[in-house]
């Protein structure tokens, strides 16, 4: 099949691209050039090779996990040193100790 500098236009104007004219007859022969590779793709015999494991088969089977729990699955209180209002309360850094304070 070959791609025709219309065609170009027409598919970066769907796709909403800018293409310098003077790239359109290489971007035409370079797309003609890949749909001739998937048309040679096309004609490959198929019919005995085995699917690809995970792709087709339902998936790759997935290992039990065993790892500890995470810590974040609990309450932010029970890991938290300090908490006010459902917000962690941090120290200020020590490049900060001269800012004023902000009241919550």
């Amino acid at each position: 099949m070959a791609v025709t500098r219309e065609d170009v236009v027409k598919v970066a104007k769907l796709a909403n691209i800018a293409i310098d004219d003077a790239r359109l007859d290489a971007l035409a022969r370079e797309l003609s050039t890949i749909l001739g590779h998937m048309e040679e793709l096309a004609q490959v015999d198929t019919e005995r090779v085995l699917p690809a494991e995970g792709l087709s088969s339902g998936g790759q089977r997935l290992r039990a996990d065993h790892g500890p729990a995470d810590p974040l699955f609990n309450a932010p209180a029970t890991f938290a040193p300090e908490m006010r209002d459902g917000f962690l309360i941090v120290p200020r850094l020590a490049t900060h100790e001269g800012s004023p304070e902000r009241s919550p």
